[in-house]
Order: C-alpha cells, then sequence, then structure tokens
C-alpha cells in the first residue's frame, strides 16, 4: 500500500536566464556550437517559477548580471540549513564571479553567511536529507572534498562524501535527489563502488533509477515531500516516483538543459 504524500510549503531562491547563452564548455552537455534561444529559456524558467508559486511555494529572484550565462543555476551559489549557508566557490573561472552575487543576497536578507576557503559549488555538490540530519556531499569533478568537512562546521551537521565517477553527471544534483524527510533517489553508477556501499547501508528503501532516468535529468528534481517537479523528458524516473506516492510535476526546461542543468540546478533551497 502506498502511503499518501503531504507537501510542505518551501522558500526557493532563483535567478533569471536573461544572459543564459553557452558560450564554454565545463560540462559535457554543454556544446558551443549548438545554438541557444534566450528567450525560449526565459520562457521555459518563468513556466517554472509559475508552478512552483502555484503549489503555495515562495520564489525568491537574484537579479542575473551580464557576462555571468550560468547564474540560471542558482543551485550552485551556496547551500543552506537552518538559516546558515555556506557559501560557493566555483571552480572554473568562468563562473567565478556568481560566488559575490550570491553572497550579497544572502547577506543583504540577513543569513547567517560563511565565505568558504575551498572549493565547492553548492547545492551542486550538497543535498541535506533532514531526518537523520545528513549532508550528502559530491566530489570527484567540482567539488574539493576539503570542503565537505568545512561546510559540517559551518552548517554543524555530520557529512557522507560521495564520489562521482562519470563526468556526464558532474555534480551530486545530477545523481542523487532527496524526496522527503528520510527517502532519496539515486542513480548507482554515477558513484564509485564503495559510495554505491555506502548509499545502500543508508538509504536501504531509496527509489533506483536508470542510465536513461539519469541521462533525462530525472534525477535534477525538487521535491516538497509530495510534489516533484522533474524534466519532462523523465518520463520513466516520473513512473517510479509515482509509483512510490510521489506527484510528478513535469516541466520543460529543454533549452536550459543545453548548459547541463534542469530543475534542481535552477532552484537553491532557503531551508530557514
Amino acid at each position: 500500500m502506498v502511503t499518501a504524500k503531504s507537501a510542505r510549503v518551501r522558500q526557493y531562491l532563483m535567478c533569471r536566464p536573461a544572459y543564459f547563452t553557452v558560450e564554454y564548455a565545463i560540462n559535457p552537455w554543454m556544446d558551443t556550437t549548438t545554438p541557444v534561444d534566450t528567450e525560449r529559456a526565459v520562457d521555459q524558467w518563468e513556466n517554472l517559477v509559475s508552478v512552483l508559486r502555484g503549489h503555495g511555494h515562495t520564489v525568491h529572484e537574484l537579479r542575473p548580471e551580464a557576462g555571468l550565462p550560468d547564474m540560471v543555476f542558482a543551485a550552485n551559489g551556496g547551500f543552506v540549513v537552518d538559516d546558515a549557508v555556506y557559501g560557493a566557490k566555483f571552480r572554473f573561472p568562468q563562473r567565478q564571479a556568481e560566488a559575490a552575487a550570491h553572497e550579497k543576497w544572502y547577506r543583504d536578507a540577513e543569513w547567517t553567511f560563511t565565505t568558504p576557503t575551498e572549493t565547492n559549488e553548492g547545492e551542486g555538490d550538497f543535498a541535506y536529507v533532514p531526518g537523520p540530519g545528513l549532508i550528502l556531499a559530491g566530489y570527484g569533478f567540482r567539488t574539493d572534498p576539503r570542503g565537505h568537512a568545512e561546510a559540517g562546521e559551518s552548517l554543524k551537521r555530520p557529512v557522507i562524501s560521495l564520489k562521482l565517477t562519470d563526468p556526464r553527471f558532474y555534480h551530486l544534483d545530477t545523481a542523487l535527489t532527496v524526496l522527503d524527510d528520510d527517502t532519496i533517489a539515486y542513480y548507482p553508477h554515477a558513484f564509485s563502488l564503495s559510495s554505491q556501499a555506502v548509499l545502500r547501508q543508508l538509504f536501504p528503501d531509496a527509489v533506483v533509477a536508470d542510465e536513461a532516468d539519469a541521462m533525462a535529468f530525472g534525477l535534477n528534481t525538487v521535491s516538497d515531500d509530495r510534489h516533484v517537479y522533474i524534466n519532462t523528458e523523465a518520463t520513466g524516473m516520473a513512473d517510479k516516483l509515482a509509483a512510490r506516492g510521489y506527484e510528478p510535476i513535469a516541466v520543460d526546461l529543454s533549452e536550459l538543459k543545453k548548459g547541463g542543468g534542469s530543475v534542481k540546478c535552477c532552484i537553491a533551497e532557503l531551508r530557514g
């Protein structure tokens, strides 16, 4: 019997893709020879915002800046747990100026902010599981594992380090998502064998995705404990979630996928 799910109202930070384009390639999804329709990307983003607000969630907006085309991927700019923010320090120079914009927003909003000394890409490589109070932290491509310890100290939570091994899933949020207080979904083969073993032990009831789910960005999702906002292409993953009692809400972000991101990449959760 599938247990009925209850949604919980959330607060999110997002950034309009006003300057979105693919001017450089820093992940396998980015192709500078593929045309990008910025106007369409904005329309798709606005629809996502409308869907979130339509389900009762609050969306705050970070002002986009010219010359920073990846600012739309707001999840990468910080990691928030219980009013405390561990800031980002981007690996690639093309994105490094984004960190200051995020820090200013959080400080202006009077969040408790820690400026990092270690390379990390915010919620791109950090996920919070509220039930056990655990931080799941990815490394292998972007975030330095030394940033895991720094995040744990900053946010006063235990951290589980997970090694990513497939460059297609360069951030943790492309290979793993938190569905509710105690449940995650993940694609095992994005991780090292030892990390797979850790995930099996910690989350024996996880929703296990296959390669097709992951390639369709079916793990780059946001959940409010009931509704799971998911890329329209990820129909197989949507079926898996529905079978577990969640309600998938399909959102088309095909234009933003050209930059290597989907729903989760666009959303930083503000856990106040």
